[in-house]
């Protein structure tokens, strides 16, 4: 057995950490640090360390074991300074578990929200919230998410279950769905997972926490990461750190939701809030381009006074970063909670302008302004786009996601687009929504459409230049 080696820090709070950590915390862990130093609402949280992450790796499964009395500690940190009890059958502490690599890398582990219930704890939050609906709406978020992330159950089982139940009722969206329909898809889901795995969904919070570290561990070299790494040039070498932070609710009722917004529009780099959000949401529901959002613009409408609270600390952040950010953030009954930072990703178009604006703000300097502007997005420029002279007769649109414009065959599936693409046909990939596990037909495909969601693409009939 491995023994923790003299001196070597494994797990930090949010509050031993900052920005400059990155390579140990990763640069959601990292950025999560700096913003608590700040004095911005994060919830609080600790981070295991992307060496913890490399010693599991080179150690294996037992390599938990000597880790696990770090995490506990660290666990009954958060029940301290929350009041809360984890597993507690009065007052339970809930946890999301995330994966956070020192470079930002699509393909890794999915978030896993709402982590300690089970179905004695269920019983507490609905007491607590005084909202059964609310309980078990979260119950069959986690069931859903774990299954899926941690026993590699396909996402479709749950889903199709969701839109029956949706589809009965006549219901749009996920709140309309009444407390006694969701118990009974609780125990729908838990009946899947038994199926699946040949065992029931683990009920006990410390287990249910362990196997969701190790899933992020495991993460690090599933295929989708893999590939990712090699299209990026990425270091196999660098491991992932774990976020373990204290849940806050964006799906408590009306005055709650959550949202994604950039400091500045990503496709033309205008000084604007772009992005959206939900209303009586989580967070996945965005990220995950699984529910189509608003636009962040109508979040003046609905609350100004948040409107402009999201605004001021987008500035903050942008300018204490020197960066455009992409904020991931919830609100819990009328409270703002920001739930991460990072550089935003923005076309080559935007890059330039954002560059160059910056520059004339004051915020960074003409050599970082070059910095920030890569050859590859330079030729990007020079990619065919949409005549803006043409009348327009498009079938379908959404939100641009690529650098200019793709024509191509329609492929329906992601293997058969990997396929085709390696042999050099132009495909344009359809899907419902997509999902990190599509990067390898993803990276073969001219362009992409998706039929809801947030991660859209344009598919017109139109001549193009």
């Amino acid at each position: 057995m491995s023994v923790v080696r003299a001196g070597v820090k494994y797990v930090f709070r949010f509050d031993e950490g900052n920005a400059g950590m990155v390579a140990l915390l990763g640069g959601k862990g990292a950025n999560l640090a700096e913003m608590k130093m700040l004095g911005l609402p994060v919830p609080n949280g600790f981070i295991i360390s992307t060496e913890a992450c490399r010693a599991y790796m080179k150690e294996g499964s037992k390599w938990l074991d000597v880790l696990w009395p770090k995490v506990i500690e660290h666990m009954h940190y958060l029940e301290h300074i929350s009041g809360k009890i984890f597993g507690g059958s009065e007052n339970p502490l809930l946890v999301s578990v995330r994966s956070g690599a020192p470079v930002s890398m699509p393909g890794m582990m999915d978030t896993i929200l709402n982590l300690g219930l089970n179905d004695k704890t269920v019983k507490a939050l609905a007491d607590n919230s005084k909202d059964l609906r609310f309980a078990y709406d979260c119950y069959r978020r986690f069931i859903q998410m774990f299954a899926n992330v941690v026993l590699d159950i396909e996402l479709d089982a749950f889903e199709d279950v969701l839109h029956e139940v949706k589809q009965r009722l006549d219901v749009t969206y996920d709140y309309q769905i009444p407390a006694e329909e969701l118990q009974e898809m609780v125990s729908k889901f838990k009946g899947i997972v038994k199926e699946k795995v040949g065992k029931p969904f683990p009920q006990d919070p410390w287990v249910q926490l362990k196997m969701a570290i190790e899933a992020v561990f495991k993460s690090w070299n599933n295929k989708r990461a893999v590939t990712y790494r090699k299209i990026a040039n990425i270091p196999d070498d660098l491991g992932t750190a774990v976020t373990v932070m204290e849940m806050v609710f964006g799906n408590l009722g009306e005055d709650c939701g959550t949202g994604v917004l950039f400091t500045r529009n990503p496709s033309t780099g205008e000084k604007e809030l772009f992005g959206e959000f939900l209303i009586n949401a989580q967070g996945e529901d965005v990220v995950a381009g699984i529910r189509t959002p608003q636009p962040i613009s109508l979040l003046k409408e609905v609350n100004l006074e948040l409107y402009n609270e999201l605004a001021r600390v987008a500035e903050l952040l942008e300018k204490h970063f020197r960066d455009m950010q992409d904020i991931e953030f919830t609100v819990e009954r009328g409270k703002l909670y920001i739930l991460q930072t990072r550089s935003g990703k923005r076309t080559a178009k935007a890059a330039v302008k954002v560059a160059a604006d910056m520059v004339n703000e004051g915020i960074i300097d003409e050599q970082t302004a070059v910095t920030r502007v890569t050859p590859k997005e330079i030729e990007q420029l020079l990619h065919r786009q949409v005549d803006p002279s043409v009348q327009l007769c498009p079938i379908a649109n959404g939100i641009a996601a690529s650098p200019g414009a793709a024509v191509g065959k329609v492929v329906f599936d992601v293997d058969e687009a990997e396929e085709r693409g390696k042999k050099g046909e132009p495909i344009i990939l359809v899907r419902p929504e997509t999902t990190p596990e599509d990067i390898h037909g993803l990276s073969r495909a001219a362009g992409l459409l998706t039929s809801r969601g947030v991660k859209q693409a344009m598919l017109l009939s139109l001549p193009v230049r």
